[in-house]
């Protein structure tokens, strides 16, 4: 089986999983809506503020959740004793990244849809001003915090880990995704779509460099 092969594989088996056991329906889109909540009300009830803090708000709420989906997706592995089992399986490491990957995005892209209705809805966020740059920057940076996640949630079952250890490592190198996701959006909900690019630009590069770095150095996190 190829590398492709075998990474629709990893994916397709926790995406089943998910679907089995609802986490990120029952658990991470209610701490998304209570934080955004929590936030707004914080925030106070005036409407212009709400607006442009809007897109701010959208990216941390999608940080966080892709912080405990990346958790989610390990979690399952070590409960089960199956962390061994994926080393040892007769599989390219690399695939067990990109499989991880694969199915940590496809379950960000659901929740990013129902937060971005909420966000719309609860500060008065305009989406049909540039749909298309506010659909590429969420693709683009849920493409870079699944990179990020899948690399390093492994750590997090680790013998000798700590519940913090995953937070730690992903918030800060997150980072960028988070400026420049914050920024692109803001420009587009603005109708300045045309000003985004270069923070497009970014998110695509940060796509490439951790793809390719997480591609290259999983297998050594995984034996470790």
């Amino acid at each position: 089986m190829t590398l492709v092969g075998q990474s629709v594989a990893i994916a397709a088996k926790d995406l089943r999983i998910e679907v089995r056991g609802r986490y990120a329906l029952g658990s991470v889109l209610p701490f998304a809506g209570t934080l955004l909540v929590a936030f707004g009300l914080s925030l106070g009830p005036g409407r212009t503020l709400l607006a442009e803090t809007a897109p701010g708000l959208l990216w941390l709420a999608v940080l966080f959740a892709s912080v405990l989906s990346s958790r989610r997706a390990y979690e399952h592995e070590g409960e089960d004793g199956a962390l061994e089992g994926l080393l040892l399986a007769p599989i390219d490491k690399a695939a067990v990244f990109i499989g991880k990957g694969i199915a940590i995005a496809v379950q960000l892209l659901a929740l990013e849809l129902a937060i971005v209705l909420l966000v719309s809805g609860l500060f008065d966020l305009s989406l049909a001003v540039a749909p298309l740059t506010l659909v590429a920057a969420l693709f683009l940076g849920t493409i870079g915090l699944a990179a990020v996640g899948s690399l390093f949630g492994v750590l997090a079952e680790a013998p000798r880990a700590r519940e913090a250890v995953l937070p730690l490592l992903v918030l800060p190198l997150a980072t960028p995704v988070l400026i420049a996701g914050v920024r692109a959006t803001a420009l587009a909900t603005a109708g300045r779509a045309g000003e985004a690019g270069s923070w497009l630009g970014l998110l695509l590069a940060f796509d490439l460099v951790f793809v390719s770095v997480g591609t290259l150095v999983f297998g050594f996190l995984l034996e470790e």
